[in-house]
This record gives C-alpha cells, sequence and structure tokens, in this order.
C-alpha cells in the first residue's frame, strides 16, 4: 500500500499548537512516498526557520486520514 506524507508549514498564532495565522500564506511544500523522504524536506525547511519561534513545518500522513483503520506502520 503506498503511505503519503504531506509536508507544510507557516506562521502559527502559538508555537505549541498548529493554529496557523493565514491559511492562504501557507508553505505546502509537497507529497512524497514514505516518510524517510518527507522529514528530510521537512527538517529542510525547519532548519531555515528555525531562529523564528511562530514558523512551523510539520508532516501530514495523508494515508491514515485517506484510510484511518489501517495499522500504524510507516
Amino acid at each position: 500500500m503506498q503511505k503519503l506524507h504531506f509536508v507544510m508549514g507557516g506562521r502559527v498564532s502559538d508555537p505549541r499548537t498548529f493554529d496557523f495565522v493565514d491559511l492562504s500564506k501557507l508553505d505546502l511544500v509537497g507529497v512524497y512516498p514514505d516518510f524517510a523522504t518527507a522529514e528530510e524536506v521537512w527538517r529542510a525547511h525547519a532548519q531555515r526557520t528555525v531562529d523564528d519561534a511562530e514558523m512551523r513545518y510539520v508532516i501530514v500522513h495523508l494515508h491514515k486520514l485517506l484510510e484511518p483503520t489501517l495499522p500504524d506502520r510507516d
């Protein structure tokens, strides 16, 4: 089964949350076929904004949203 991972980021109202300030300005980085690739891309983008606590990048496990009954194996 294909496992899709989506990397995105943007400015959040509080660094402890996922409340993005302006959805129209999200950085929609891309969709990747495995977690390792997504993590590499996520790490590169997160590293560029490491000094800005209000910028947050995340990996969304699209396969878990599309088929939530599947076991948690990446």
